[in-house]
């Protein structure tokens, strides 16, 4: 892959080569990405076009934003009023109480079919018969094609929230491009960067969506924000947070598991060995950084919820959060709550399940015990029971 050639294809396809504020970083980003996937990944012919695609994908999508603000300078002017960012390690619950929140009409989320396709910015009135929203009812139908290990995790639907992840990855600086291949210098590039770019642009991605699509009282989530945890509080200094916890021995191997995955259904080979020591690796330098974040900032804006709780009662662990931010959660709002976790509870079990062993990813549960005590020893909430 040619990193020119990728900005070309683009921008011949967008009619435009203005890609907005801080383009020097996401070039800075791309030409590391574009260079591991290269040197590192050992991509097939499949793969480096998959890989590719994904590209060109992004460029595209960053350029039409551009000319929106270009023809509509006032959506700088938007005013977010409040966001409520979910964090916590993958497979902590965080993507079910993503859903649950998701249900109160009051608050703001970011919903799959508009992440993925930001432009034009969605209407209220029209939003129902959106092109974007239709056309990713029709995909949903599809997915008794998606591995069996990613269809029994993940609750989805068109109009359900996503993960901030598309929006972090128009600067490419987010750690979701790091599992789409074997990418071990990007990875390490990744860690250490800086996500300032990443959060600023982010941020103008969500006035672009709430400026004709009220309200803007965002609820927003992804784990992958603990990486760059103090750029998004630069960017977002009123935010407050929600963490959910689970014992991290469930949580590494089943990471690495969806990571090998998602790896194998993008290019066809995955080295589950390498998904594990990745996993491993990763998500306990997010986990220190968030820590050293949280002790330094004070706990007045985090509220933890432990997995086994939501799990047991999901609305009462969601009235609690109500509590703490000093929201009414409405009868309403609770019974759509609860409607949906039976009905995503049961698609769950009929999916057939997520089985899998930590050895399979060189994985072993006494080790990441000991490695991750420090985590169990700060929140204890996290242990098991």
């Amino acid at each position: 892959m040619d990193v020119g050639t990728l900005l070309a294809t683009a921008q011949d396809q967008a009619g435009s080569d203005d890609y907005g504020p801080d383009a020097d970083a996401m070039h800075e980003a791309l030409d590391v990405l574009v260079r591991s996937a290269n040197e590192d990944a050992s991509l097939s012919d499949r793969g480096e076009m998959v890989f590719a695609g994904m590209i060109g994908s992004l460029l595209t999508r960053r350029l039409q934003i551009e000319q929106c603000y270009a023809a509509n300078p006032e959506i700088a002017d938007q005013s977010i009023e409040s966001v409520l960012f979910g964090l916590g390690l993958p497979r902590t619950g965080s993507t079910a109480l993503s859903y649950l929140l998701a249900q109160d009409p009051a608050v703001r989320n970011l919903r799959q079919w508009e992440a993925s396709q930001p432009t034009p910015p969605p209407e209220l009135a029209t939003e129902a018969t959106d092109p974007r929203f239709l056309a990713a009812q029709e995909m949903m139908r599809g997915l008794g094609d998606m591995p069996a290990e990613l269809k029994s995790m993940l609750p989805s639907s068109p109009d359900g929230p996503s993960e901030c992840l598309e929006l972090l990855n128009l600067t490419f600086r987010c750690s979701q491009l790091d599992v789409v291949a074997q990418t071990p210098s990007f990875g390490a590039w990744l860690m250490y960067c800086d996500y300032g770019p990443a959060y600023r642009y982010h941020e103008r991605v969500v006035k672009l969506l709430q400026w004709h699509r009220p309200p803007n009282r965002w609820r927003l989530k992804s784990p992958a924000h603990i990486f760059g945890i103090d750029d998004l509080d630069a960017v977002y200094p009123e935010s407050k947070f929600v963490i959910t916890h689970r014992d991290v021995t469930k949580v590494i191997p089943s990471v690495a598991s969806v990571e090998t995955a998602v790896v194998r259904m993008y290019t066809g080979t995955a080295d589950p060995l390498y998904f594990g020591r990745h996993c491993e690796e990763t998500w306990d330098i997010g986990l220190r950084r968030f820590i050293a974040f949280r002790d330094r900032v004070g706990e007045d804006r985090f509220y933890d919820i432990a997995f086994d709780d939501l799990q047991a009662d999901p609305v009462g662990s969601v009235r609690g959060l109500y509590e703490w931010l000093g929201e009414e959660l409405t009868a309403e709002t609770g019974a759509a709550m609860q409607s949906w976790w039976d009905e995503s509870q049961s698609d769950r079990e009929s999916s057939g399940g997520h089985h899998y062993t930590p050895e399979e990813f060189g994985l072993d549960a006494d080790e990441l015990r000991e490695r991750f005590a420090y985590y169990g020893e700060r929140f204890p909430i996290a242990r098991p029971a």
